[in-house]
């Protein structure tokens, strides 16, 4: 399957943003600033171009591990979006760095994400100098900071004063001295100037050549996981959520006898299906009470947000289509777009009934999960109901009955 890689990143890297507003309060697009600072500063080390997509792509991922380790402090009993200052900041770099080992990089990129808060005079969280630092990982750490520090959505020429004033107070505590010298070499006001007035992501793709590189079936679906892991960990509700329908979708996909690129399309669909929720407040996600009736509405908008997110990636037209529509009904009465049986096709029918399917066979931690008798059943109402599609109910009933438990297992 050929792809961009980072074109992929690009999109995704809004969800991430709104995972990191959550936990620090950074602005929208701040990944993607961090990654076009860095790619000025990377240009400016002469890294080349597979090098500088690579370090795009770890700038873009820096934070990558933000839910699932807000989830596991939660479960430990600390919420640390109310309590920041208990945030362990070494703690995400170890899963975010686990997150991406097998990520499809160009080269080695170790480090990168696990030393990223790493300060120049070793007063970071591992107690790395500047000397044991890698490059990569000292470039985001400063753009990190910087945006962090000073909101580079908006700027003036005093907060740029103030920026160069910062940088130069911090060498060789925080920053190393030749960093912060590339910085200020490379990193002009007018240049920052620009991530306000137009798209930052069309700054990238003007700045950074977009590579299209053939990926095998197994990358695809190594950093198809990668995303299922942090959409899952949004909620502590719907925890392996996104994996199960994957999985699912993969084992239908051989039922019907898909070809190996399509079995991979629906499983990287069925893993990402609900990207949008990292946009949804986990508030709502986890309210174990009945939601009220704008908290409803505001969670439908999930399924639009996936639609956002998965439409800006050329080439993907078919698996935007498949994992947005997952909540679209025959008869017309599903969400995002209201459509009804004339303009669903057999792939988005199917993301549907595996979602319900999914849903009704976890456990939660409001209730436990159903028999896969009694959810074939639940189904089977909603397809005499002309919600979803018979043919495919009867078809999970076959492929996930106790007869077929043997072909999952060896998948």
């Amino acid at each position: 399957m050929k792809i961009c890689l980072n074109d992929i990143l690009y999109a995704f890297s809004y969800a991430l943003d709104c995972v990191e507003h959550d936990l620090v309060g950074v602005t929208t697009q701040h990944s993607k600033r961090v990654a076009y600072i860095c790619m000025f500063l990377g240009k400016g080390f002469g890294l080349n171009e597979l090098q500088l997509n690579d370090l795009v792509a770890c700038s873009l991922l820096h934070d990558n591990a933000l839910t699932e380790y807000i989830q596991e402090e939660h479960i430990n009993g600390v919420d640390i979006i109310k309590d920041k200052h208990k945030i362990d900041i070494g703690a995400h770099c170890v899963i975010g760095e686990n997150n991406v080992k097998d990520f499809p990089f160009n080269e080695d990129v170790s480090g990168a994400i696990l030393y990223h808060h790493e300060n120049s005079d070793g007063s970071g969280p591992f107690g790395k100098t500047w000397l044991d630092t890698p490059l990569y990982a000292q470039l985001i750490h400063i753009a990190d900071k910087v945006d962090a520090e000073f909101d580079l959505s908006f700027l003036t020429e005093r907060k740029y004063e103030e920026i160069l004033r910062y940088l130069n107070e911090n060498i060789n505590t925080q920053f190393s001295e030749k960093c912060v010298d590339m910085f200020i070499k490379n990193i002009t006001y007018d240049e920052i100037f620009k991530m306000q007035n137009v798209k930052i992501e069309m700054l990238l793709k003007e700045k950074l050549p977009i590579i299209y590189k053939e990926y095998s079936s197994e990358q695809i679906i190594s950093f198809s996981n990668l995303f299922a892991s942090i959409i899952d960990y949004k909620s502590e509700f719907t925890k392996n959520h996104s994996m199960g329908i994957a999985n699912k979708a993969a084992i239908m996909a051989k039922y019907y006898g898909f070809n190996e690129e399509t079995t991979t399309k629906l499983y990287f669909a069925g893993a990402v299906h609900d990207i949008g929720k990292l946009v949804i407040d986990r508030d709502i996600l986890e309210k174990p009470d009945k939601l009220t009736e704008d908290e409803y509405v505001h969670i439908k908008n999930h399924a639009y947000y996936t639609y956002e997110i998965l439409r800006k990636i050329k080439g993907m037209e078919d698996i935007t289509s498949w994992a947005s529509m997952h909540h679209e009904k025959l008869n017309g009465s599903g969400y995002p777009f209201g459509k009804n049986a004339s303009n669903l096709g057999f792939k988005e029918r199917l993301m549907c009934c595996l979602d319900i399917y999914q849903a009704l066979t976890e456990t939660r931690p409001y209730k436990d999960g159903f028999s896969h008798d009694k959810s074939i059943r639940i189904l089977l109402e909603m397809a005499e109901k002309n919600l979803v599609d018979k043919h495919i109910v009867n078809d999970i009933e076959l492929v996930f009955s106790n007869q077929f438990n043997k072909a999952r297992k060896n998948y």
